[in-house]
C-alpha cells in the first residue's frame, strides 16, 4: 500500500508541479505588473497565488517524506507549518472571493462602502496571522506525531481536527456555494443589451460554476476523509485505521492538485468580471 501511494503521489505531483509552478509564476506576473489598478480581486489573488506557491513548495518535501518515512524532526515541522497554514488559506480565500462578487452583484450601491483593496488587505493579513499561529501551534496540541513525519500514531479523537476541518472547510464549502448560486441567478437575470453582453453574461456565468466545482471537487474528498478519521477515533475502530489513512493520503493528492488550477480559473474570473463589479 505504501509503494503505492509514493507512486500515486509521484503521478500526481510531477504534472502539478510542473503545471503550477510557470500557471502561479504567470499569473503573479499578470497580477502584479500587467493589471496597474489595485481591486478587491487583485489582493484577494496575490495572496491566492501566495498561498498556492507555499503548498507547491512542500510537494516536493511530502513526497520524500512518505518515501523515506523521515522522522519527526525540525524539517518535518517547518514544511508540516506551510502546508497546514496554506492549505486552509487557499479556501479562505477563495471563501473571500465569492462573498467579494457576491456583494459586488448582489448589492452595487452598498459594494462602495463595503468593499476596498485596503480592507481586503487588511482581512488577509489577519487570517495569514491566525493561521500561521494556529499551524505553529498545532504539533502541541497535538503530541501523537511520534514514528514518522505527516503521519500520526495516536488514535485518540482529536476535537480540535473536528472544529478545524468544519471551520476550515465546511462552513466555508456552504458560503461559497450560497453565493455562487446567488451570482449565477443574478447574471442569468441581468438584462442583457447586445449579444456582445450576452456572450459577457453567458461567460461570467461558466466562470463563477466552475469555480465552484474545481472548489468542491479537489478540497471536499480530503475534508470527508478528515471527518471518517475522526468517527474512526471517536468508535475505536483500529481495524479501520489503515484503511481510512490511505483514504486520507489519496484525497490529499486531489486537494494538492487545486494550487495548480486556482491560478488558471481566477486568472479568468479577473478578466471577465471587471465588466460587472
Amino acid at each position: 500500500a505504501q509503494h503505492s501511494i509514493v507512486l500515486l503521489q509521484l503521478v500526481v505531483y510531477i504534472p502539478v508541479l510542473a503545471l503550477g509552478i510557470p500557471l502561479n509564476s504567470i499569473a503573479f506576473w499578470v497580477f502584479c505588473c500587467k493589471l496597474k489598478r489595485w481591486t478587491e480581486t487583485k489582493v484577494y489573488m496575490i495572496n491566492l497565488i501566495v498561498a498556492d506557491s507555499f503548498l507547491l513548495f512542500t510537494l516536493p518535501f511530502l513526497l520524500y517524506f512518505t518515501k523515506y518515512k523521515h522522522p519527526v524532526d525540525y524539517l518535518c515541522f517547518a514544511i508540516q507549518n506551510i502546508y497546514f497554514t496554506n492549505m486552509p488559506m487557499s479556501i479562505l480565500i477563495i471563501t473571500l472571493i465569492a462573498i467579494d462578487r457576491y456583494i459586488a452583484i448582489k448589492f452595487p450601491l452598498k459594494a462602495k462602502i463595503l468593499r476596498s483593496p485596503l480592507k481586503s488587505a487588511l482581512i488577509c493579513g489577519f487570517l495569514w496571522i491566525i493561521l500561521i499561529i494556529y499551524s505553529s501551534l498545532y504539533p502541541k496540541f497535538h503530541s501523537g506525531w511520534e514514528g514518522c513525519c505527516f503521519r500520526r500514531q495516536s488514535i485518540q479523537p482529536r476535537y480540535l481536527s473536528l472544529f478545524s476541518t468544519i471551520c476550515g472547510y465546511f462552513i466555508p464549502l456552504g458560503i461559497v456555494t450560497f453565493c455562487s448560486v446567488q451570482v449565477i441567478r443574478c447574471l442569468k437575470k441581468k438584462m442583457a443589451t447586445s449579444p456582445h453582453e450576452t456572450k459577457l453574461l453567458q461567460k461570467a456565468v461558466h466562470i463563477v460554476s466552475v469555480n465552484l466545482c474545481v472548489f468542491a471537487v479537489c478540497f471536499s474528498p480530503f475534508h470527508i476523509a478528515l471527518l471518517l478519521r475522526f468517527a474512526v477515533e471517536v468508535a475505536e475502530a483500529r481495524s479501520l485505521l489503515p484503511g481510512v489513512t490511505t483514504y486520507i493520503k489519496i484525497s490529499a493528492c486531489l486537494a494538492n492538485c487545486n494550487c495548480c488550477l486556482d491560478a488558471f480559473c481566477y486568472y479568468f474570473a479577473a478578466k471577465e468580471f471587471p465588466e460587472f463589479s
